[in-house]
């Protein structure tokens, strides 16, 4: 037996992929939407491309398997993932469909906010505004607390 086969008979608790820890007993195509930036459409195109079961468990991968898993979601459009599929279609600086993950996600949400707000679009006055920007209603008068004040107890 080669030594690949026999890592594949363990079994880990967790297993970190992409930055993310992810727990071993959940199935592969929910654990990978753990990962900030993957949807359970998106694990589920990687898990095809990658020629992974799915319904493995996380816990029973092998290293190669999280390696390639890892290589798909840094280069998606390397390993015939539809470019519909990405996060980041046509973004502004390259003008490109890519998919981006982590904290780099996190990263890309803040920079296109502030992009926002100094174009001065209506978006951006609705964030520096701090109101909601996506056109839901205002509930401004349940925004406070409770009407009754509670009883200041005296320390004897």
């Amino acid at each position: 037996m080669s030594a690949e086969t026999e890592k594949a008979g363990e079994f880990n608790a967790i297993v970190r992929i992409a930055g993310t820890d992810i727990k071993g007993n959940k199935k592969l195509l929910k654990g990978l939407c753990a990962i900030r930036g993957v949807s359970d459409v998106f694990s589920n195109a990687v898990i095809k491309s990658a020629k992974i079961s799915l319904d493995k468990k996380v816990g029973e991968l092998s290293e190669s398997e999280i390696k390639k898993i890892e290589q798909i979601l840094k280069n998606p459009h390397e390993f015939s993932v539809p470019s519909f599929l990405f996060n980041r279609k046509l973004d502004p600086e390259t003008m490109k469909d890519e998919h981006v993950t982590g904290s780099e996600l996190k990263l890309q949400n803040d920079f296109d906010i502030r992009r926002l707000k100094r174009i001065r679009s209506y978006k951006g006055v609705r964030h520096n505004a701090g109101l909601k920007v996506r056109g839901q209603r205002l509930k401004r008068f349940r925004k406070g607390g409770a009407a009754v004040a509670k009883k200041k107890v005296k320390l004897k």
